[in-house]
């Protein structure tokens, strides 16, 4: 009789339905203040930081007429630029992915000595102030810098031409290849390519079977984000780029001297083109990773 008095004073346990209801919208609650109250604050934030600030893009551009739009953003000038940022880009892109694995492999895979201190430089590019490394870069590849010297006697140019931008981007890029690719290698088992040898498989057999398709995700999305960084990038290029019209001039140089020649509306429009084609560029290469993705977890699960 005690232990049925005791059993009756305790709390019954509330309902499934009640739990989920007191706790918010979804089960076992949430720490933000609601879903809707959130959701408010993130669609504010993005307005205020994002779409507000691109809007004024379009408007500006919206005072020019279409001939004279079209004029501005199919000069010479401003399709030299288009062509010049989007090929070094898209070529440092390429090369961080290649040497960024690389590094991320050498930092996971090999214990050495002062290996910390490597892992820490590869962050140097977020830190360092980008002026600074466009001083940094010509300072090591102009004719007469530590480099620079070797390069060009044998007939390689790199500061004040393409190349120069190239090496720039590679530089501010390499960080998000690495960082995006090292934490799929610290979770991939060694196990497993332990198992691909002993089943018989080659070093580059067991890479490209087994390592290859677990970083391939990762690797696309640090391609995106060094692309990406590539395009908008303008203090380290200016210093290193020479900025010669129709040779070595940048899209953001571009937009850059028109506002100082007080072309506000010439400006905006060549920043919507820029804009337009990147965001269109980023928008197909993330759908081409995502359908990958689908096509290999479905192969997975076959």
């Amino acid at each position: 009789m005690v232990e049925t008095a005791e059993k009756r004073a305790l709390p019954s346990p509330l309902p499934v339905s009640t739990r989920k209801r007191k706790g918010g919208r979804f089960p076992g609650g949430s720490p933000l203040p609601g879903f809707g109250l959130s959701l408010g604050f993130t669609l504010l934030y993005l307005c205020l930081i994002i779409l507000i600030p691109i809007s004024t893009v379009f408007l500006k551009t919206m005072t020019l007429t279409w001939p004279a739009f079209w004029a501005k953003v199919t000069a010479p000038r401003a399709l030299a630029a288009y062509e010049l940022s989007f090929q070094s880009a898209l070529i440092a892109a390429l090369i961080n992915c290649v040497f960024g694995v690389l590094v991320a492999w050498v930092l996971e895979r090999y214990p050495f000595p002062g290996r910390r201190f490597v892992d820490a430089m590869v962050d140097l590019p977020f830190a360092l102030p980008t002026a600074v490394a466009g001083i940094a870069l010509v300072t090591i590849y102009a004719g007469n810098g530590w480099i620079g010297r070797f390069l060009e006697p044998a007939g390689i140019k790199v500061a004040y031409t393409p190349l120069g931008i190239v090496v720039a981007l590679t530089f501010v890029g390499l960080p998000f290849v690495v960082r995006t690719v090292q934490p799929v290698l610290s979770d991939l088992d060694a196990e497993v390519e332990e198992a691909a040898a002993s089943l018989g498989a080659g070093r580059l057999q067991t890479f490209r079977r087994v390592i290859l398709p677990e970083l391939l995700p990762a690797i696309a999305t640090g391609f995106v984000l060094a692309f990406a960084r590539g395009l908008g990038e303008y203090g380290s290029v200016i210093f290193i780029a020479g900025n010669m019209p129709k040779h070595s001039e940048i899209t953001p140089l571009l937009i850059m001297i028109q506002l100082e020649q007080y072309d506000y509306a010439g400006a905006t429009a060549i920043a919507m083109v820029f804009l337009l084609a990147s965001f269109s560029l980023l928008l197909l290469i993330n759908l081409l990773t995502w359908r990958r993705s689908r096509r290999l977890s479905g192969n997975e699960e076959r």
